[in-house]
């Protein structure tokens, strides 16, 4: 497809998506439900067929030597279609958010002055390598009531049209526009570069991938971007705490999965209690071949674990996102110093204090100026699942206009409606 061509056709499928979304908005519960129950029934119909398309993107990343990670990333096995079908049936049986109204009040003129939640209209999103995203993407834009346009990547183009084919399928059949979620049909970069500046069609980007895709994005996009760029989250462990349950902890933050965006990168310890629990946690991380990047006292403290991986941290590594086994560790004198760590060094992600004094956790819940906060758990919580929000469509660490695992509400817009009997301004 030509330049001229692939703006022409980005063209087209804004145009649809805008006819479309006053469609999805207008659609009524029970039809948005019908279209997701509709959509995991031929998920589990279609396991065969899928997979055969799926197989076409594996040989070729294997062919173009793509890393292994990469490769089991795309691969739409049988468990990871029953998720997606799961996923869609937990989303048709939540509560309908649209047109729900808040904060109603009674104002001295007489009128009811409160908001209704309403959906943004389009958004478009952006996407690498997993092709159950799609499968997310799409039934969060159908039970939010928006319609969406979704462009994943090159590497998972003959699966990602599979199971685009099954959405708008689920969509007819339920008598919502099968323009109501459109899938980039071309691998053209252009289309990209075409799809983050239309804001005549798209409300709103959401990229989701590597730093660098984010990067681009944020930085060339036309149309508001929700996104995070970096996942850096702090574990702190606080004096004074209860050590067994600081360790069992620290260890679930760092080791529970080393990919996520949500894994601790970086520990701050408390002096007071650093030689009772440095032990204890280091001879875990040193088991599980946990690198542990220090600063002096951590390091004079871990030198006598045994097979301990140990390196002195550098000014960078207080910034880092790892994604692999290794973790910066620093000692601190309290709380406020661990605060004063985490608002310079951190990404805003996800931080937690472990702690047994109410007082130090409130003060962590509210000066820390992260999307998650966290007393007493494991960072590794910080996904839309596990917060009840049905599913997630990606993380924002923005402060506008979603903060946080962005699940339906975060697809959704809030407008003032006000009620009233015939009351004139005075």
């Amino acid at each position: 497809m030509n330049a001229l061509n692939t703006v022409e056709y980005m063209h087209n499928l804004g145009v649809q998506a805008k006819a479309a979304s006053a469609l999805m908005a207008s659609a009524s519960a029970a039809t948005k439900n019908k279209a997701l129950k509709a959509l995991a029934r031929l998920l589990r119909e279609n396991i065969a067929p899928l997979q055969i398309d799926n197989a076409k993107d594996l040989e070729r990343a294997q062919a173009n030597g793509l890393a292994a990670p990469m490769v089991d990333r795309l691969r739409l096995t049988p468990k990871v279609l029953e998720t997606c079908a799961l996923g869609c049936e937990q989303l048709a049986a939540m509560p309908d958010v649209i047109g729900e109204i808040i904060g109603l009040k009674q104002q001295p003129t007489g009128i009811r002055v409160g908001q209704m939640r309403v959906p943004i209209g389009v958004f478009g999103m952006i996407y690498e390598s997993r092709p159950n995203v799609t499968i997310e993407a799409a039934s969060l834009s159908i039970k939010s009531g928006n319609a969406c346009i979704l462009r994943g990547g090159s590497e998972a183009i003959d699966s990602n049209k599979a199971l685009a084919k099954l959405v708008a399928l689920a969509l007819v059949e339920a008598g919502l526009p099968e323009t109501g979620v459109q899938l980039v049909g071309t691998t053209d970069r252009e289309a990209v570069g075409q799809l983050i500046a239309m804001p005549a069609y798209v409300d709103v980007i959401i990229p989701r991938g590597g730093k660098g895709l984010i990067e681009r994005i944020s930085r060339d996009a036309k149309v508001p971007v929700i996104k995070h760029l970096d996942g850096n989250c702090h574990t702190y462990v606080d004096d004074p705490c209860d050590i067994a349950m600081a360790v069992k902890v620290a260890d679930n933050a760092k080791t529970n999965k080393y990919s996520p965006c949500n894994a601790s990168e970086s520990m701050l310890v408390a002096r007071a209690v650093a030689a009772d629990f440095l032990p204890r946690i280091g001879a875990i991380y040193a088991a599980k071949g946990v690198e542990m990047r220090c600063d002096p006292e951590a390091l004079a403290i871990l030198k006598a674990v045994k097979d301990a991986q140990l390196a002195e941290a550098t000014e960078q590594d207080w910034y880092e996102e790892y994604l692999a086994p290794i973790i910066s560790i620093k000692l601190v004198d309290g709380v406020d110093e661990a605060i004063a760590h985490i608002n310079k060094y951190s990404s805003h992600h996800t931080e937690a204090i472990l702690t047994t004094n109410h007082q130090h956790a409130q003060k962590f819940l509210r000066e820390v100026d992260s999307a998650s906060v966290m007393v007493n758990a494991s960072t590794r919580f910080a996904d839309g699942f596990e917060y009840g929000l049905g599913a997630e469509i990606g993380i924002s660490t923005d402060k506008f206009h979603a903060r946080g695992p962005v699940g339906i509400e975060g697809l959704t817009s809030l407008k003032y409606v006000v009620l009233g009997d015939g009351e004139v301004r005075s």
